[in-house]
C-alpha cells in the first residue's frame, strides 16, 4: 500500500488545491484537534498539509500540544497565517520549537521546499527562545508545581528497587498501552537510556527541568517518570517500586540495604521479570513482609503485552473501561466477518 498525502484546508485551501501531490484524503472548514486527532491519529499517510487556520482555537498552545502528541508532526507541514501577528511572533514559533514541531512556514511558496527537505531540530533550534522558556518556568513553579496535579494529570513514577529491575522497558510497554486511552509522555531523569526508544515523547531531561518539563505539556494526561535514583517521588500521584526476585539480586539488595523490606511495606512493591510461581510469592511475602501490589512476568517489547498490564492499570485506577472503543470495534468487526 501506498502512502499518499492528505490535506486539512481552511483559509489557504486555494493554494493547497494547486498543490503538486496526490492526496489520498482532505478535509476543508475548521475542526477541532480532537476531530482531527480522530480522523487522522491511526489513518496511514506520507505527509500532511495542514492550515493552522483550520484548527479551532489554534493561539491555545496546549490545542497545538495535544495534536502534536497524537500525530507524527515529522509529518506535517504546518501552514502559519500570515495575517496574524500572534501565530508568526517568535514567542509562537518558540513553543512550536519545543514542542517538535520544526516543519512550519507564512509563505505558501516555501511548502513543497519543506515537503522535499524536512527540517531537523538544528534547522529552527535558533528560534527557541531558551531564556524565555526558562522564565515562564520559574515564574510558573510556584503555581505549578502543586497545581499540575490538581486536574485531570497523573504522574506515575517507577523506581527500580533491585538493580536494572526493568523500569525503562515497563515505562515503554505502559506508554503503549495507556496510549489507546489517553495522551502520553514518559519522562526518564538524569540518565540518558530513553535515547534508544526513538520515541519523541519520551524524553531524558535532568532532575532539575521536571516541573518546568510538566508544566510545558499540560495538554498531556499522564506522565510516566522513570526515576532512576531520583528523590522526586513527591512529584508523583502514584509510585510502583519494582523488584526483580532472583535470588542474586535480592541477595545483593539486602547487602546493600538490610531495612529496605521494611522501607518498602505500605508502597507499591512489583515483581518485575518475574519467574516466581504461587507458592514462591506468597513464601516470599511471608520472607518480607510485602504485600505485594501486582506480578509481572518476563515481556516481549516486541508483542502487544496489554493483557497483563491493563489488570495493573485497572488496579492503579488509570482505566476505567476494559478496552477502548477502537479495540471493541475491532472486536465487533471480527465476529460479523466470523459470521458471513
Amino acid at each position: 500500500m501506498i502512502a499518499l498525502d492528505t490535506v486539512i484546508a481552511n483559509k489557504y485551501n486555494e493554494f493547497l488545491s494547486s498543490l503538486n501531490i496526490e492526496v489520498s484524503k482532505k478535509l476543508e472548514g475548521v475542526f477541532t484537534v480532537d476531530e482531527i486527532i480522530k480522523k487522522f491519529g491511526n489513518f496511514f499517510f506520507n505527509k500532511m498539509f495542514l492550515d493552522i487556520t483550520a484548527i479551532e482555537d489554534y493561539k491555545n498552545l496546549s490545542n497545538l500540544q495535544k495534536l502534536s502528541m497524537n500525530i507524527n508532526m515529522d509529518k506535517v507541514i504546518l501552514l502559519l497565517d500570515k495575517d496574524d501577528q500572534i501565530s508568526n511572533s517568535k514567542k509562537f514559533l518558540s513553543k512550536l520549537v519545543n514542542m517538535g514541531i520544526y516543519n512550519f512556514t507564512k509563505d505558501v511558496n516555501s511548502l513543497m521546499h519543506l515537503y522535499k527537505n524536512p527540517n531537523i531540530y538544528r534547522d529552527v533550534a535558533y528560534l527557541q527562545d531558551l531564556e524565555e522558556e526558562e522564565d515562564d518556568n520559574k515564574s510558573s513553579d510556584a503555581s505549578t508545581a502543586v497545581s499540575h496535579t490538581d486536574h485531570h494529570q497523573k504522574i506515575l513514577g517507577i523506581k527500580n528497587v533491585t538493580d536494572s529491575a526493568g523500569a525503562t522497558t515497563l515505562i515503554y510497554l505502559l506508554k503503549k498501552t495507556l496510549s489507546d486511552y489517553y495522551s502520553v509522555m514518559s519522562l526518564e531523569l538524569n540518565k540518558r537510556d530513553f535515547t534508544y526508544l526513538n520515541d519523541k515523547d519520551s524524553i531524558s531531561i535532568k532532575e532539575s527541568e521536571l516541573e518546568g518539563t510538566i508544566s510545558k505539556y499540560s495538554a498531556v494526561d499522564i506522565f510516566l517518570i522513570d526515576l532512576n535514583k531520583s528523590k522526586r517521588e513527591d512529584i508523583c500521584t502514584d509510585i510502583i517500586f519494582l523488584i526483580e526476585p532472583s535470588t542474586i539480586k535480592l541477595n545483593e539488595l539486602v547487602l546493600i540495604n538490610k531495612d529496605i523490606f521494611m522501607e518498602l511495606k505500605d508502597k507499591k512493591v512489583v515483581l518485575n521479570k518475574s519467574l516466581l510461581k504461587e507458592d514462591d510469592i506468597s513464601d516470599f511475602e511471608v520472607e518480607t513482609g510485602l504485600k505485594l501490589f501486582y506480578t509481572i512476568p518476563p515481556l516481549n517489547d516486541k508483542e502487544d503485552c496489554s493483557d497483563i498490564l491493563l489488570p495493573l492499570l485497572e488496579k492503579l485506577g488509570y482505566i476505567k473501561q476494559a478496552e477502548p472503543v477502537e479495540k471493541q470495534e475491532k472486536k465487533i468487526n471480527k465476529l460479523f466477518n466470523f459470521f458471513k
